[in-house]
Formats: structure tokens, C-alpha cells, sequence
């Protein structure tokens, strides 16, 4: 009895695992496609189909070759202008994120503790998501009410189940910068991308710490949120 190997998808999609196309995972997702069962459109992380490779995507999450920006021609999904490309720091599970929930006093309510997986949505004007974020707890400030986490993709909460935070204020995000058109300064406002957005929406917020490192880059904490 022989059995059947599935090939490698030709598609190139973020291995985040949203969901949001209809499937467990970027792999299976791709599957359908390479099959025709469904059409690449249907992943909201995809940028635009290539030509030559009628089921090969390009996206913010999946690109790890140089000068992404500059293939983007420096616009977000809705071909809005951004300065620079917000990237996660090595060895980090998602995005570093600050946040204080609606209701700070869930913090000891819930016991929500380092490592726990938690849910919630930014609402408001610091950050109005339209996305139910989800991530791993690192670190709680239980007199303050504050959290701090790293966003990843909702698998891990559907199998593993997950602390639901409710609405929150985004304090600020950390990460790296390895890309950017506009020189990075102490205190200046610039529109970003968070690489791993799942919209692909341009952000604002004020550079308030920065520090260069040795490859160039610069790692970076942005406070003042807001959308658009």
C-alpha cells in the first residue's frame, strides 16, 4: 500500500495561523490553493499576487530578503505613506506590546501571570483595532495595572485555551527597525508598519527611547498610538 506525500506549497504565506481565511493554518491554506479550491485573496496578509507566479504571495509577515519597503513603494494596504517597518526582536515569540486593560483591576481579578495566554482587543484612540489580538503574557505590573506581551496568531488560544483581557489601551510597542526612509530621531512622530499587522494598517507613534546597534539597526520603544 503506497502512501501519498503532500508537496511543499508554492504559496508564501506568514505561518501566523489567523485563521481568518477559513483554515487551521498558513500550510493548509496554501494547499487549497495550489488545489484551486480556493483563491489566494482570500488571505488578508496578501500584498499582491505576482504574475509570473500566478500562486505566489507577497506579504509584510512572510519577506525576509532586503529593501521590503522599497518593494512596497512605501505603502501600507490602503497605499497609505510610512516611514519605517517595525520588526519583532530576535528571539521573541510576537511583537512587544504594552497595554492597560479597560479595567485594570482585572489584572488581579483574573491572576494574569507571566506566560499565561491572553486575548484582548485596542479600542479607543490610542489604537482602534478592528482585530482581536492574542499573545503571551511577559510581565504584569499588578499595582498599576499594566501588561506587557508579546501578539501572536490566535492558534495556540483555540488549543490551549487563554485569559480574555476584554478591551485595552495600547501603551506602546517596542521592536527593531532594519528599515526605514527617514532618519530615526529622539521624539520625532513617524508613521510605521508593524511587520506582523494582520491589516496591514500604518500606525503613528513618538519615538521616545532608541538605541543603534552594531548591525545598524536600531531598537526602539513608540508611544502616542493611534491608526490611520
Amino acid at each position: 500500500m503506497s502512501t501519498q506525500t503532500l508537496e511543499k506549497p508554492k504559496l508564501i504565506l506568514p505561518n501566523l495561523d489567523c485563521g481568518a481565511c477559513g483554515y487551521k493554518t498558513c500550510n493548509e491554506f496554501a494547499l487549497a490553493v495550489d488545489d484551486a479550491i480556493v483563491e489566494v485573496k482570500m488571505c488578508v496578509h496578501a500584498r499582491q499576487v505576482v504574475k509570473e507566479e500566478r500562486n505566489r504571495a507577497n506579504c509584510l509577515s512572510c519577506l525576509n530578503n532586503e529593501n521590503i519597503g522599497e518593494k512596497l513603494e512605501w505603502k501600507d494596504s490602503l497605499k497609505r505613506d510610512f516611514d519605517f517597518i517595525l520588526d519583532v526582536m530576535d528571539g521573541e515569540p510576537g511583537p512587544r506590546e504594552t497595554i492597560l486593560p479597560y479595567n485594570p483591576a482585572l489584572v488581579k481579578e483574573l491572576g494574569v501571570k507571566k506566560g499565561d495566554v491572553m486575548i484582548g482587543r485596542p479600542m479607543g484612540m490610542s489604537c482602534g483595532c478592528p482585530v482581536t489580538h492574542c499573545g503571551v503574557v511577559s510581565d504584569v505590573d499588578a499595582r498599576n495595572g499594566v501588561i506587557y506581551w508579546n501578539v501572536t496568531g490566535p492558534l495556540r488560544p483555540r488549543s490551549e485555551g487563554f485569559v480574555d483581557i476584554g478591551f485595552y489601551v495600547s501603551q506602546a510597542y517596542e521592536g527593531i527597525i532594519k528599515e526605514s526612509r527617514e532618519e530615526i530621531k529622539l521624539g520625532r512622530r513617524y508613521w510605521f508598519l508593524p511587520k506582523r499587522c494582520m491589516l496591514q494598517w500604518r500606525h503613528s507613534g513618538l519615538v521616545n527611547a532608541v538605541t543603534r546597534m552594531r548591525d545598524g539597526s536600531y531598537k526602539v520603544r513608540i508611544e502616542g498610538l493611534y491608526i490611520g
